[in-house]
């Protein structure tokens, strides 16, 4: 395995066992926004979390961990002005731990929708105010500015629309060239992710954030809560006896040519 990728809101819950993954390459995305309980009722205190990314950045190195700043979308609490203020604050504690923060805007998933009716899109001359904003702050303090699958619109103001997860984001973190098979690149035109395997499952996050696609609603959440067990295979349950496992071919992708480059 050439790197493991972490997406999360709360990195502090795997920083004393950091050790126990360190001869694995590693790639962490944390979520730092400014919303509060009424958007994300169970999302340690904003502080908390700055603090866990600082310590995190520290142990496994600031190429290997990126800020992000999304969903992003505007209520009269979540003006624009509010943003860029916000944002900049945040930036301003992150700045020398980061060299990264991907933003992207709300998508009205019928989840989402559901979960989350005063919720709009953000338009087009709303998302060109936002982005202008954010990466003059990028600059001032050192972390490039980059979307995730939100075309190229903001490109003309420095923005890198690339894409957050893409083959050369991953050799920065790991320190290696990546000889990558094309079939391991997204089916998704508007996405440049590298397509690895994924470990989670829906309607099993318990910060309940209101924006969020993953859950359809808090009582199955709630259930499945209940049948984890810390001690079983599986993330819900337990093997129940007749399951088909196959073992997870692992490939390398790193590229063991030497080069003068």
């Amino acid at each position: 395995m050439d790197c493991i990728g972490f997406c999360t809101k709360d990195p502090s819950p795997m920083i004393p066992h950091l050790d126990e993954i360190k001869d694995f390459g590693q790639f962490w995305f944390v979520t730092i926004t400014p919303y509060g309980r009424e958007v994300e009722p169970n999302v340690p205190q904003k502080g908390k979390v700055i603090s866990s990314f600082i310590s995190l950045s520290e142990k496994v190195g600031i190429k290997s961990v990126a800020w992000r700043y999304d969903p992003i979308f505007i209520t009269e609490k979540y003006s624009i002005k509010q943003h860029i203020a916000d944002f900049s604050a945040i930036a301003k504690r992150l700045s020398g731990h980061t060299e990264v923060c991907v933003i992207s805007f709300i998508d009205l998933y019928e989840k989402v929708k559901r979960n989350f009716p005063e919720a709009r899109t953000v338009s087009p001359r709303e998302r060109a105010e936002i982005g202008e904003a954010f990466a003059k702050i990028g600059k001032e303090y050192g972390i490039k500015i980059k979307t995730c699958a939100e075309g190229t619109d903001l490109e003309k103001y420095g923005i890198d629309c690339s894409g957050c997860q893409t083959k050369e984001t991953i050799e920065n973190a790991i320190g290696a060239r990546l000889k990558v098979p094309s079939s391991k690149r997204s089916p998704r035109a508007e996405c440049s992710c590298l397509i690895g395997t994924d470990i989670g499952a829906y309607d099993t996050c318990a910060h309940l954030c209101r924006y969020c696609y993953a859950n359809a609603n808090k009582d199955n959440v709630v259930r499945n809560a209940r049948l984890h067990d810390p001690s079983s295979p599986l993330l819900l349950g337990n093997l129940r006896g007749g399951e088909e496992i196959h073992s997870a071919l692992q490939e390398s992708w790193i590229d063991r040519q030497q080069t003068f480059l």
